[in-house]
């Protein structure tokens, strides 16, 4: 079954880290995703630029309305994603705890529905 790990984080606080710990958080991510490829689980996955960036849409009473920026005002963003193939929600959940970015945020796992 695929699953999609939501990882989540506080832009602000992301921004403001050294170049070292960046470096070292980039490298940890370049490990995490390598173990996902050798394992046969990643199927893909991509880091968002940042929410200020994002537009929302909503259609209501037959009118859309654009929004700039995200809709939902919160501490930590949606910053990136990763896709995999997993046997069951267990495998996906310990994939999820291996996620760099549990470690500073929070990785929330949702099952595909394939349509």
């Amino acid at each position: 079954m695929k699953y999609l790990l939501l990882i989540y984080a506080n832009e602000a606080a992301g921004a403001a880290i050294s170049k070292a710990d960046m470096d070292q958080m980039m490298a940890a991510y370049g490990a995490y995703m390598e173990a996902m490829k050798q394992a046969g689980v990643f199927v893909g996955g991509n880091r968002l630029q940042s929410a200020n960036t994002a537009s929302t849409v909503r259609v209501a009473n037959g009118k859309t309305q654009v929004l700039d920026g995200p809709y939902a005002d919160t501490k930590e963003q949606l910053g990136g994603y990763f896709m995999i193939e997993a046997p069951d929600l267990d495998a996906a959940l310990s994939w999820a705890g291996r996620c760099p970015g549990a470690t500073y945020g929070s990785v929330e796992v949702r099952p595909i529905w394939t349509m």
